[in-house]
């Protein structure tokens, strides 16, 4: 995720780092922590993710524990 910063105070432009392959596409939309990192600013916003399948792929849930979890 990158943040740019505006003219605007406080106003920034997120833009996600997509990966992409022959399957299509996943990107995470928005993070929270990395948020907080880069701006300073304290928002409850948590995750956004996005993905778009090709014809024919089939996606598997996956489970992460400890302090990476993701689900």
């Amino acid at each position: 995720m990158k943040i740019k910063t505006t003219q605007l105070k406080d106003c920034y432009i997120i833009e996600p780092t997509v990966f992409e392959d022959d399957r299509g596409y996943f990107y995470e939309k928005f993070n929270e922590q990395k948020f907080q990192q880069l701006t300073g600013m304290n928002g409850h916003f948590v995750q956004d993710n996005v993905s778009k399948s090709s014809y024919g792929v089939l996606r598997g849930l996956h489970l992460q524990k400890g302090d990476m979890a993701q689900a």
